[in-house]
């Protein structure tokens, strides 16, 4: 894959992420209770780190010329959950699950962007995508079962 064509792949990544920080930053503006809102501006933060992770990973993966794409565990909590609409009185219980299933349909468009890809370069990079992508499934699922299923 040429340099060109892996960054439109990591561009339409960020672009991606980029929509995610606005929908935290949106929700913030819908949800009543401030201790929401500032749960919501923590989830904006993460999204925005996404965007640096992969600023960066568009200028290590061309240097290092092999991609490593990590194997991540998942808890499977969002499998046997419905996605929930944002209203101003969501739960913290509503919020989480929000970010996990927005976690686990980008990890799914990254998987079937790979699966698609006739490049080998290319699938290696939406493989990582993906696996970034359910990294942050994973960790809205451990507080799902630390914070929310404890509690039931």
């Amino acid at each position: 894959m040429d340099k060109e064509k892996f960054n439109e792949i990591i561009d339409f990544a960020i672009e991606g992420e980029k929509n995610a920080v606005k929908f935290y930053h949106d929700l913030q503006n819908v949800v009543t209770f401030s201790a929401r809102k500032e749960l919501l501006r923590e989830y904006e933060e993460v999204e925005k780190g996404h965007v640096k992770i992969l600023e960066n990973l568009r200028h290590n993966i061309f240097e290092a010329g092999e991609i490593e794409i990590p194997k991540v565990a998942s808890l499977k909590i969002s499998d046997y959950l419905l996605e929930v609409e944002p209203s101003a009185d969501m739960s913290y219980q509503d919020i989480i699950i929000t970010a996990m299933k927005k976690e686990e349909n980008a990890q799914k468009l990254y998987t079937d962007l790979a699966n698609q890809s006739d490049d080998a370069q290319a699938k290696q990079v939406f493989l990582r995508l993906a696996a970034e992508e359910a990294k942050h499934k994973v960790y809205f699922e451990k507080i799902y079962d630390d914070e929310i299923l404890t509690d039931n």
